[in-house]
């Protein structure tokens, strides 16, 4: 598939810096079942990571949990010396007991052990995006923020994310720090956290959707995403990508796929521009059917 790149999805300046291609990648699925051990085949997944490169993704998300460890790895494998424009943003705050299971550790020092820990992985000087992938209710939230502000100050990492937080959440970790981006579960089909994004959109916060492709009963056959996607000749999913990208100019839906066809199909969305009618007619709460 030829002449398609994220560059059509524009570009977003993070923490008014760091600017990336709104459309960008992630890397749960680069690794093992449940989430668990090394992805079984480490060239397909090195071909996956240079490809997306290759159609302009300089935005990858990934995460200390992801294996643990592996798809951190796997993306130094693939793309270090990583190329200038490329952004790779991680995230802590999760433990990992098993496959499939996660468990929140926002104590301070663990905190801190693993950006240390992600920078040797990744071989990175500076994060340049480092997330805290879920508040420990355990540990007083303004502990859990300030160490994120320590490792800032000290150089580790350039820009402090927040992942599946409250509006007043977000408000007081700004008193601490200042926060670039947020990721959270949102997709056509998933919209509770719609106050969380018209925050992000009024305080020039990038909004990182996660599963942004989970569209549900939208995309069964005869629903309305699957319905706009045949009239428009184009996939659900991308229909979805499209959705999020005309909801916000500071959405950054991160899709990840093992396949480089997968991947194809899902930067082609990055061109796809929905009318407002059928825009409108996805932004119903329940579709029109």
């Amino acid at each position: 598939m030829s002449g398609i790149s994220t560059a059509s999805s524009g570009t977003f300046t993070l923490g008014g810096e760091s600017e990336v291609n709104r459309l960008g990648y992630g890397t749960m699925q680069l690794t093992g079942p449940g989430v668990w051990g090394p992805f079984p085949d480490q060239e397909r997944g090195v071909r996956v990571l240079r490809r997306a490169v290759d159609l302009g993704v300089t935005l990858f998300d990934t995460a200390d949990s992801y294996g643990p460890g592996t798809a951190e790895e796997l993306l130094h494998k693939a793309l270090h010396p990583y190329p200038e424009h490329v952004l790779i943003a991680t995230k802590a705050g999760l433990t990992r007991p098993g496959p499939g299971q996660w468990r929140p550790d926002g104590r301070p020092e663990y905190l801190r052990r693993q950006a240390e820990s992600s920078l040797r992985r990744l071989g990175l000087e500076r994060i340049a995006l480092f997330q805290l992938h879920r508040v420990d209710p355990a540990v007083p939230f303004e502990e859990q923020i300030g160490v994120l502000r320590e490792l800032r100050d000290e150089g580790k990492i350039a820009h402090v994310g927040l992942s599946e937080v409250s509006v007043e959440e977000l408000e007081r970790a700004r008193a601490i720090v200042p926060i670039a981006s947020v990721q959270n579960l949102y997709n056509v089909a998933q919209r509770d956290s719609e106050q969380v994004l018209r925050y992000a959109e009024a305080h020039g916060i990038a909004f990182l959707p996660w599963f942004p492709l989970a569209t549900g009963q939208l995309a069964r056959p005869g629903g309305p995403l699957a319905r706009m996607a045949s009239r428009l000749g184009v996939t659900p999913s991308q229909a979805a990508l499209a959705w999020l990208l005309r909801r916000s100019p500071v959405v950054l839906p991160i899709p990840g796929t093992s396949s480089v066809e997968h991947l194809e199909d899902n930067v082609a969305a990055a061109a796809l521009e929905l009318s407002q009618a059928d825009f409108d007619e996805l932004s119903h709460p329940f579709g029109h059917g």
